[in-house]
């Protein structure tokens, strides 16, 4: 196929989710001519970043992610002033563990080191404050204060937009049939070929699909996750969906699983909670009927419910999927490829990635560019995985 134009692109970013869309951001900000492509017609609901809210917090127990929040709060702030589009409420985050959790106390720590605004809550106090919320006995909480939620629809729309206007292009429509690595990179998709200087790769869960041909294997899962939603019993009563805040409970009952829930946008009436975690899924396969839907994650979402939020109804009203693509310790991959150093690969960022994404998109223009940055990546660096292509090398 030929190459569609003439001109090479200073970069191409495969993947207009909430991480390509702010990495082709920060590069146009950057002053480079950057094509953003992404394989569906936009918006559309088959990856990770679709939906109305996220969680966004400081709180967590890797002291480098509430170091790094500092900096994406405040790129959140910018994207609004340049939108003038409200992306962010502040609602609070409650974490609830039980007594002696080493995850709890690590993020009271680095809380406290980085200054947050938090605080220890008594289970007098969390009466108060939040009546249809029951602790039990030995189960404890802190809240940081400015966790809240994030209009994730209209930050995706928001950051676009942006990007056209700097001047960026973007492709949808049009997946990848094939890469060719070399000092200018060819991408040939269904349409049409480009070429670059630089390659950004933040394909979601389809992102070993598109590392394959290039002779690496990193070791990503994607799972489907159901999402929830939740009525209230008597409507106004519980207090959940007037003042209720975020909030993240981790291994209550003695159980290793995480419960989260958020105040809903997507559905007036109803409470977003879910289990953190999922089936293993093509992402092809996204969508699948009810009846096919493996619920034990459910179950423990109802038992939550009638045990910890009673206001609510146990039974969902609403379930949807989504897609996480995760790696074994749950951090990002931020790196270079090992043999191509002018692509640069971004994943495993669900679950957690949404928050952090406008800091994430100017640390991978900052690798494609070459230029320094701030934050130590070791923690993001493929090196810490033993892929088949690292054995060989």
């Amino acid at each position: 196929m030929a190459v569609s134009s003439s001109t090479v692109f200073d970069c191409i970013v495969i993947g207009a989710g909430i991480q390509g869309s702010f990495t082709a951001y920060h590069l146009a900000k950057n002053q480079q001519k950057t094509l953003l492509l992404e394989q569906f017609p936009l918006p559309h609901s088959r990856g990770s970043s679709h939906g109305q809210t996220r969680i966004i917090r400081r709180a967590y127990a890797e002291d480098f992610y509430t170091y790094m929040m500092e900096e994406s709060y405040q790129l959140w702030a910018e994207l609004e002033r340049e939108s003038g589009i409200k992306l962010y409420r502040k609602t609070g985050l409650l974490l609830i563990a039980p007594a002696g959790n080493e995850e709890f106390e690590s993020v009271c720590t680095n809380m406290a080191q980085t200054q947050t605004p938090w605080e220890q809550l008594t289970q007098e106090q969390l009466k108060l404050k939040y009546p249809g919320l029951f602790l039990k006995p030995g189960e404890v909480a802190c809240c940081d204060y400015d966790g809240g939620v994030l209009s994730a629809d209209k930050a995706l729309r928001a950051v676009q937009e942006q990007f056209q206007k700097m001047g960026g292009v973007i492709k949808d429509g049009q997946k990848v049939k094939h890469i060719q690595p070399g000092p200018v990179v060819t991408v040939t998709t269904t349409f049409s070929a480009y070429e670059a200087n630089k390659l950004v790769i933040t394909a979601g869960p389809w992102a070993q699909r598109v590392l394959s041909p290039l002779d690496l294997e990193l070791p990503l899962k994607t799972l489907r996750i159901n999402v929830c939603y939740w009525k209230e019993k008597i409507p106004g009563r519980s207090g959940l969906l007037q003042s209720f805040p975020a909030f993240l409970a981790i291994n209550l009952n003695g159980e290793e699983h995480e419960v989260y829930g958020l105040p809903s946008q997507e559905y007036p009436g109803l409470f977003k909670i879910c289990f953190h975690g999922g089936n293993e899924a093509d992402p092809e396969q996204r969508e699948i009927p009810a009846k096919h839907i493996q619920i034990q994650d459910i179950q423990i979402l109802c038992k939550f419910i009638s045990e910890y939020l009673p206001g609510l109804h146990p039974e969902p009203a609403v379930i949807e999927q989504c897609m996480y693509t995760n790696t074994p310790d749950n951090n990002f991959i931020l790196d270079h490829h090992p043999l191509y150093k002018n692509i640069i690969i971004g994943s495993g960022f669900s679950g957690h990635g949404f928050k952090l994404s406008p800091l994430v998109g100017k640390i991978l223009s900052e690798l494609a560019l070459g230029k320094q940055h701030s934050y130590d990546l070791k923690p993001f660096q493929i090196t810490r995985f033993k892929t088949p292509m690292q054995s060989s090398l």
